[in-house]
Formats: C-alpha cells, sequence, structure tokens
C-alpha cells in the first residue's frame, strides 16, 4: 500500500499526539503511527508542570474532563529520611499516561489525524521524500517525519544513533497504588542507587515511579525483594510500601533507558520529546519537556507551510536544533548535575543542610529544570 500525506508522525505518546493535534487544526494533513492501543500505562512520573497549560488551551484541549490532581507542593527526603519541604514555582498537576494519553489521541482523531496501529520498522530518505516501513508491510510516503516513539526504540538502531550502540546500566519501574498522601505534594525518596517519586494521579490513584542504576538492583530476586531490602531503608519508602495497597497486576518496567545527549534531527526526521533527549525523572518535568518540543517544532512547520517563501528543509533543521538547544540545553545540564548530587550519599546529605539554612534556594534549583508558561500565537 502506498499512502501519501504531508507529516508521518512516529509514535503517539505525549509529543506525538500534541504535535499531531497542532499540525491538523492549522490544516495540515496528518498521519500518526503508534504500535499500541489506547489506553495504555506507561512508565512514566505522571507530574507535569503548569507551564503548558496556556499551549493546552491554545489547542483547545480541555482537561476538567479528566480530573487531574492539582500540585504545588514538593519533597524530597535523602537517603537517611531526612526531608525538604518546598513550594513548587508553578505548580502542576498529576495525571495518569493512560487516562492522558486516550484523552488526546481522541483530541486528535477529532481535528481530522488519521491514527494507525502499526509499528514502523524502517525510515528511508531519498530524492526529498521519505518512505515509512511498518511491521504489516504497508509503505507510507510523506515529505516531512516527526520522531516521537520514545525513550528507546528499535528505530533508534535502524538510525544507527550514536546512543543506541550503549548498554546504558538504568532500570525504571511504575505501577499505581491505593494509598494515603498528601493530595498536593510530588515526593521524591531516594534510596541507595536511585530514586523514587510519589504523586496522586486522577480517581484518588497513587502514582509511583521509581529509577534504579541496575548494579543496585542486580543483586536481588525480584522487585518486591529489592523494595524490601533496598528502597525500604528509607524510612518514608518504607512507611508507604507497608500501607500501600498494589492496584496493577505487577509492576511495569523498562530498562536500557539511556540520558546520554541526543540530537534533535537525524537522517533528516524531526525528533520530539524523548527521542530527542530526555530529562531525568527526578526533575519531575519530562512530559512539559516533550509537550513544548512539539509546540517548538510545530510552529516552525506551520509558519514555513503559510509562507509565501519556504525555507528549505536544511535550514527549517538548523532553525529547530537552534530553537531546541535554546529552550532546553541548560534543563538537561542542570539535571545531569542533580541526578550526580542525589545519587552520591554525601552530597545529599550536604545538599540537605544547605537548604535547611537557606530554605530560599530550593525552588531556585527546580526552577533550572522548568520553563515558563508556554507563549502561543
Amino acid at each position: 500500500m502506498n499512502t501519501h500525506s504531508f507529516i508521518i508522525i512516529v509514535g503517539g505518546g505525549l509529543a506525538g499526539l500534541t504535535s499531531a493535534i497542532h499540525l491538523a487544526i492549522h490544516g495540515i494533513k496528518v498521519v500518526l503511527i503508534e504500535k499500541e492501543e489506547y489506553p495504555k500505562h506507561k512508565v512514566c512520573g505522571e507530574y507535569i508542570s503548569n507551564e503548558v497549560l496556556p499551549y493546552f488551551d491554545f489547542l483547545n484541549i480541555n482537561l476538567n474532563t479528566i480530573h487531574p490532581v492539582e500540585i504545588s507542593k514538593f519533597i524530597l527526603s535523602t537517603q537517611q529520611g531526612d526531608i525538604i519541604h518546598s513550594k513548587l514555582p508553578l505548580g502542576g498537576f498529576g495525571i495518569s499516561r493512560y487516562t492522558l494519553d486516550h484523552h488526546l489521541a481522541k483530541k486528535a482523531k477529532d481535528s481530522g489525524v488519521e491514527i494507525i496501529q502499526d509499528q514502523v520498522l524502517d525510515i528511508n530518505y531519498s530524492a526529498d521524500k521519505f518512505q515509512v516501513k511498518t511491521a504489516k508491510n504497508s509503505i507510507l510516503t510523506c515529505e516531512y517525519v516527526i520522531g516521537s516513539y520514545g525513550k528507546r526504540s528499535i528505530l533508534d538502531k535502524v538510525l544507527k544513533r550514536n546512543f543506541s550502540l550503549k548498554k546504558s546500566p538504568w532500570l525504571a519501574v511504575k505501577a499505581h497504588y491505593k494509598a494515603e498522601i498528601e493530595t498536593n505534594t510530588v515526593a521524591l525518596h531516594n534510596f541507595k542507587g536511585g530514586y523514587c517519586g510519589i504523586s496522586k494521579v486522577e480517581r484518588d490513584k497513587v502514582n509511583v515511579c521509581y529509577l534504579v542504576h541496575y548494579d543496585s538492583f542486580k543483586k536481588y530476586r525480584d522487585i518486591d525483594s529489592f523494595q524490601k531490602e533496598v528502597m525500604c531503608k528509607n524510612q518514608h519508602l518504607k512507611s508507604f510500601f507497608e500501607e500501600a495497597e498494589l492496584l496493577f497486576d505487577r509492576p511495569l518496567t523498562i530498562s536500557q533507558i539511556n540520558f546520554d545527549k541526543k540530537k534533535p534531527i537525524k537522517n533528516h526526521i524531526f525528533m520530539v520529546g524523548d527521542s530527542a533527549g530526555l530529562i531525568h525523572p527526578l526533575c519531575g518535568n519530562g512530559m512539559a519537556m516533550a509537550i513544548q518540543s512539539a509546540q517548538i517544532l510545530c510552529d516552525l512547520l506551520i509558519k514555513n507551510h503559510n509562507s509565501s517563501i519556504k525555507l528549505n528543509r536544511i535550514d527549517l533543521e538548523k532553525l529547530y536544533t537552534k530553537q531546541w538547544n535554546i529552550t532546553f540545553s541548560k534543563r538537561l545540564s542542570a539535571g545531569r548535575i542533580l541526578q550526580r548530587v542525589l545519587l552520591n550519599g554525601n552530597l545529599q546529605q550536604l545538599s540537605y543542610a544547605l537548604a535547611c539554612l537557606v530554605p530560599s534556594a530550593v525552588p531556585k534549583v527546580i526552577k533550572q529544570t522548568h520553563g515558563e508558561p508556554l507563549v502561543c500565537s
């Protein structure tokens, strides 16, 4: 089958769906290819900074119908259980990917986006056109491709992206629980070899998502053993897991999470979301970054599409790369520094002491990994 469309989006997560909606409401034909059905759970912290709300309003995405949880406070505990309290500079909201992605997929379809359930196996660029090959033996042809397929994919190896050739030691685990916690608070609890985020999402569920270095995890038989033997040495995590009721049959996991630097363009494919760059989960802002990357790219594509004097592909790619780096490079660097600090027990305690002496410093540190409210035009 040959299908011609102006833009193909590979991957239907936050960045992909937001891009699809943005382009479609401006009259650009979009085909989005997603390998899984909606709704689906994803390994994710499920907290979004309020910086995205003006953009969602611009796209006429109504979140009230899916009942997000308002979040305004932040708690961080060291491995020893010492607590730092702070307000979140902009605040945010908790919503599960199960609910949000499904909501955005419906909005995309209503906006005229064609969503195909299939897996992309290869993307070839030649003579200023792309051919996208799928597992169901479809070959789709288009002018532009947006890569929004997430943290890792077989496509990264097919495209020979440098980071995909390296083994990564990071494992992420996520599940929903029934538990009593502060509704308006996102907590980040440290343990040896990793850190765990806990916050509420819709319908009074609690999302727990943690990142752990494989060297710390591999000594234990399974997730339950690791949580009891390592994570529960932090008294706050111990109290949570002793009282919480698991709502999943088993936690979801994803391995080989790579935080190496990525490039927002590869083989002329525009990368957005985690495909373009992944911030460390402790910074709690990956979802907002994915959404903002969609806005940056779509604004450029729409402006170029509507212009009487169009940029050539190379100039458009350079402009996107420049804007992506201006927007996100400092945040990603701050995330790497914060991770090194928080995974070091001694530096954790030093940071705790400094935060106690200068409490106003904590919101300023948080702000380094967050942006301003998105300006829409």
